[in-house]
């Protein structure tokens, strides 16, 4: 049995406190307030060894979801950005889960809705196809099955205008003739995500954009 012989708050850290048990001179261990308050830890409770060992697991819990809720305030992140972020401040895998299992149930944490919206926001302000964004949310940790049916999902005129769009934007920029620059053009809307048949209108409604463009500035002339 051990009996708590001291508590401290825990310096720059207000919502933290020490624990000194059998008059030891250093803490045993240190726990947020809400843990102290819960299970009353005050100077002079007996507690079992075991106990306090749940206590501290709880408190790593604890710790975790409130370094995630932290981490979520800047931007909505996925399941496996957050592991990864409480791996970096040194929480136990459990921690971790516990922490993600609780900001899912509280529809803190999304996933597929995560990948959702980052294909059609990326999409637009990118001008990416679907399969470099099913790509880069799998880099971002989104499992395969849910990056697959969020990339599905993206409407395929919106790609087309997309697309359209980036050969439009990129067009001017290629040298050579005709033949090469539409070539150039295709290899560059490939690398962006854009399969194929999506890549062929496109690359035709920019060198036909071309040709329109000139002739209205001929008829100027």
């Amino acid at each position: 049995m051990l009996t708590i012989t001291g508590v401290e708050q825990v310096p720059k850290k207000k919502q933290r406190y020490y624990l000194y048990v059998n008059d030891a001179k250093e803490p045993f261990t240190d726990v947020h307030e809400d843990l102290l308050i819960k299970f009353r830890l005050l100077k002079g409770r007996e507690i079992d060894a075991e106990e306090l060992k749940q206590i501290v697991l709880e408190d790593s819990h604890h710790r975790a979801y409130i370094l995630a809720l932290a981490y979520l305030g800047a931007r909505q992140r996925t399941e496996k950005e957050i592991t990864r972020y409480l791996s970096k401040k040194e929480l136990d895998e459990q921690s971790a889960q516990k922490a993600i299992e609780r900001l899912r149930k509280e529809g803190l944490v999304n996933d597929p809705q995560y990948a959702e919206l980052y294909a059609a926001q990326r999409m637009r302000t990118q001008l990416k196809g679907r399969r470099l964004l099913q790509q880069e949310l799998l880099q971002r940790g989104i499992k395969r099955d849910t990056a697959k049916e969020a990339a599905a999902k993206l409407s395929p005129e919106s790609e087309t205008e997309m697309a359209v769009r980036a050969a439009l934007k990129k067009w001017p920029s290629i040298k050579g003739e005709e033949r090469e620059r539409k070539q150039k053009l295709a290899v560059f809307l490939l690398r962006r995500g854009f399969p194929s048949s999506i890549v062929r209108e496109a690359v035709k409604a920019a060198s036909e954009g071309e040709l329109d463009d000139e002739d209205g500035q001929m008829l100027d002339n």
